[in-house]
């Protein structure tokens, strides 16, 4: 699902849903260029594309997907900023073999719900959780500004994830404006919420709405019924 929110004129996120190839995920238009419609679109198009063209049951290479989705973004973004480029994040799962595979790039998320309990599997690319990290301060106004991104130089390394899958755990990828709007305790309490997934990610939906609406709000959520 995805939702334009209450203050954007112009949706910029892009969900990845193939459930014949097991390929699920999100991508942010980065809002601070232009063209971050074009970012997402074209960094989705690329992910999928390629996992479209593996081999029945191949095993995906995560990362030549990434910098697949990077060389395609950067390249649409030539015509539309030749200074400064397009960028988008990108956070995105296949399910192979009984794992689930993960390559993030951003501040989009991936959470998992698992027996009553939740957890968050990325970590937000920015310049907060980078300082953060170093031990070093940050300037507030520049909190939230990626330093790894899908279309911007240098070459964005990815964090790559493999779980295996467990019956009943519940997948989440779902972009900021969702995950920066809800608390991640009520964000997970509704993850393990009754119902089907539509009803799950609607009601994700619908919070984030309520409190304003700031940004797309976009998830894909994964239900594990049987591995």
């Amino acid at each position: 699902m995805s939702d334009i929110g209450l203050l954007r004129h112009e949706n910029q996120d892009r969900c990845l849903f193939d459930e014949e190839h097991a390929l699920f995920g999100v991508a942010d238009g980065v809002g601070g260029l232009r063209g971050g419609a074009a970012a997402a679109t074209a960094a989705a198009e690329a992910v999928e594309s390629a996992v479209r063209a593996l081999p029945p049951g191949a095993d995906p290479d995560m990362a030549a997907i990434v910098r697949e989705a990077h060389l395609q973004t950067t390249l649409a973004g030539k015509p539309i900023d030749p200074a400064f480029g397009i960028a988008t994040t990108l956070t995105f799962g296949c399910q192979r073999g009984g794992r689930m595979l993960i390559a993030h790039v951003g501040d989009s998320r991936c959470y998992v719900w698992r027996g009553g309990k939740c957890f968050r599997l990325t970590e937000d690319h920015s310049v907060e959780n980078e300082a953060k990290r170093r031990g070093e301060p940050f300037p507030a106004a520049h909190a939230q500004a990626l330093v790894r991104s899908i279309g911007q130089s240098p070459e964005p390394v990815p964090d790559l994830i493999a779980r295996p899958l467990l019956k009943g755990e519940r997948y989440l990828f779902c972009t900021d404006g969702i995950a920066r709007v809800l608390a991640e305790g009520e964000l997970c309490a509704i993850l393990g919420g009754d119902g089907e997934p539509a009803d799950v990610l609607g009601r994700l939906i619908a919070l984030a709405l309520r409190r304003g609406g700031p940004d797309n709000a976009s998830g894909v959520l994964v239900f594990v019924d049987a591995v």
